[in-house]
């Protein structure tokens, strides 16, 4: 595992534990839409740093163990840096938009970056295969990645699970652009994969708009 990947796993776990530890840190850092309105545009990183509890921690931080090492192998420490703080930027970005009338709207977590990260390794290879439990048979990765974002998209417009769908899904986009960017022969080598995707986040873009939270 490269030091970037093991950098950035501890510096999420002393972020967060400082704001297991003080809920006054934690307030002061998370992700809050009146206080970014209000001039504290740091939050949009710092609560990428946060997390919830342990588990959710956890399960970010073993996420980007499995895919950063491929993105990091294949594009090297610093875009892969670029992919993960982009993807990050892009997740709060995203919430911002679509809750900046919800002024209460808080959210924590690497969701946005780790997503960012997910979706960079599957346009590399939309083969490989995952296995998402509890469902104990591999699915190609393109499957995963195109179900992901109807599943965030559904996530985000029904509240489900109270999740940050919004986050989740803007990160993604972030990592699916930037890859594009960097890699754009993958446009040619996974064209139907690479334009199902981008159909998806186009109707996303055209018609987010009409996606009426459900209360």
């Amino acid at each position: 595992m490269s030091q970037i990947i093991i950098g950035l796993i501890v510096a999420n776990v002393l972020v967060s534990a400082k704001g297991f530890s003080s809920s006054l840190f934690f307030d002061r850092y998370k992700f809050q839409i009146q206080r970014i309105l209000g001039g504290e545009k740091e939050r949009m990183l710092t609560s990428g740093f946060l997390h919830v509890d342990w588990l959710h921690l956890g399960f970010n931080m073993y996420a980007l163990y499995l895919f950063g090492k491929v993105v990091d192998s294949s594009f090297g420490t610093i875009n892969f840096v670029l992919i993960y703080f982009a993807s990050l930027i892009a997740g709060s970005m995203y919430s911002l938009y679509q809750h900046k009338r919800e002024l209460y709207y808080s959210a924590v977590g690497a969701s946005g970056a780790v997503s960012g990260v997910i979706f960079s390794s599957i346009m590399l290879y939309p083969s490989m295969e995952l296995i998402m439990l509890p469902i104990p048979i591999p699915i190609p990765g393109y499957v995963f990645g195109i179900g992901y974002l109807l599943y965030s998209i559904y996530g985000m417009k029904n509240q489900v699970g109270n999740i940050g769908h919004s986050a989740h899904l803007g990160g993604a986009i972030g990592g699916y652009l930037i890859t594009l960017v960097l890699r754009p022969s993958v446009i040619t080598n996974h064209t139907i994969m690479v334009g199902i995707m981008a159909l998806i986040i186009l109707g996303l873009f055209f018609f987010g708009d009409k996606l009426k939270l459900n209360k």
